[in-house]
């Protein structure tokens, strides 16, 4: 019985419509989500899908997954957008960058995943490919992401999400002329922000607040990573530009050659992190889960098991 429970349960989401990531801000908050890379083998998609089935029971609003570094792994991205979508019936936010790809070949891929059912699109210019200092966009392509969210914009009725960066993005010339890259972002279209990875809740607010002034008013949804791994973060930090506050960095070193320590560590601290953030207005939580899911589900379970926000209970 049991078992022919959970098969009726998954053929009810694989037949559910799906739901532009706008809509599930109107309705449910606040929500997590969950952002996972595309695996480079078969072993590794089915560790990805174990991953994803691990942390399904927490509800997410959806799941996003990304593009490789210079479009790399382009086709993977479609393929798994479309295999979360249709065989686990799960709203999934797809990104596609600029990077090595004409308009022609952007607006295939768009259609592909428009005849997927894929509602949500991750808007982004990416970094350059491996080996490469700057980034160049391709001939008879874009050379920012607002030219791309302008396009999907005009010729399409995907929610679109942009990033956002609490701590300036590491190529801007200073924090308020990356704000106005914000901007135009949401006029050309962007639906929703997420941000750049942070540590210090104090810099999204304050960016929040900045971007409100300047009117920015779509929901602008926090980038949390529970650290699981001490050099493994010091990298990511440098390479986006955020910051480790001083007495985490400090706990985190004394506890550098104890990996089980600097994961509890980081659960801990994301926890409380997360309650502060939604205490405090924030929409919902985006979780960069680095296709894991023990950290991740250990911070939301404590969420869910304080139950101070209403939509977070344990499911039954």
């Amino acid at each position: 019985m049991r078992g022919s429970h959970r098969l009726l349960q998954i053929r009810k989401r694989r037949g559910k419509a799906a739901i532009k990531i706008t809509d599930s801000l109107a309705q449910k908050r606040p929500f997590f989500s969950f952002e996972f890379f595309p695996p480079k083998t078969d072993d590794g998609v089915r560790s990805l899908f174990d991953t994803i089935a691990q942390l399904r029971t927490l509800e997410p609003a959806f799941v996003s997954i990304t593009y490789g570094a210079g479009g790399s792994t382009r086709a993977r991205t479609v393929e798994l957008a479309k295999r979360m979508r249709n065989e686990l019936g799960i709203d999934v936010l797809a990104h596609v960058t600029c990077v090595g790809a004409t308009r022609v070949e952007l607006r295939a891929l768009f259609d592909e995943l428009a005849a997927a059912k894929i509602e949500n699109i991750m808007a982004l210019r990416g970094d350059p490919p491996k080996g490469e200092d700057t980034f160049a966009a391709s001939k008879g392509g874009f050379a920012h992401a607002t030219e791309l969210i302008a396009m999907l914009s005009r010729e399409y009725s995907f929610c679109i999400g942009a990033a956002c960066y609490p701590e300036a993005h590491p190529e801007a010339f200073n924090a308020e002329t990356d704000l106005r890259y914000a901007a135009e972002k949401v006029r050309a279209g962007a639906n929703f922000l997420t941000t750049q990875l942070f540590f210090d809740n104090e810099r999204y607010f304050t960016f929040v607040q900045r971007a409100r002034s300047m009117g920015i008013n779509v929901p602008i949804l926090p980038g949390i990573m529970p650290i699981t791994d001490y050099r493994q973060i010091q990298r990511f930090t440098e390479m986006c530009g955020s910051e480790i506050p001083l007495r985490l960095r400090s706990e985190l070193e004394r506890r550098a050659d104890e990996p089980e320590a600097v994961g509890d560590l980081g659960v801990a601290y994301a926890t409380l992190q997360c309650a502060d953030l939604l205490a405090r207005g924030a929409p919902g939580i985006h979780f960069y889960t680095l296709n894991r899911s023990p950290a991740t589900r250990a911070v939301c379970s404590a969420l869910r098991a304080v139950n101070r926000w209403p939509g977070l209970s344990l499911p039954v």
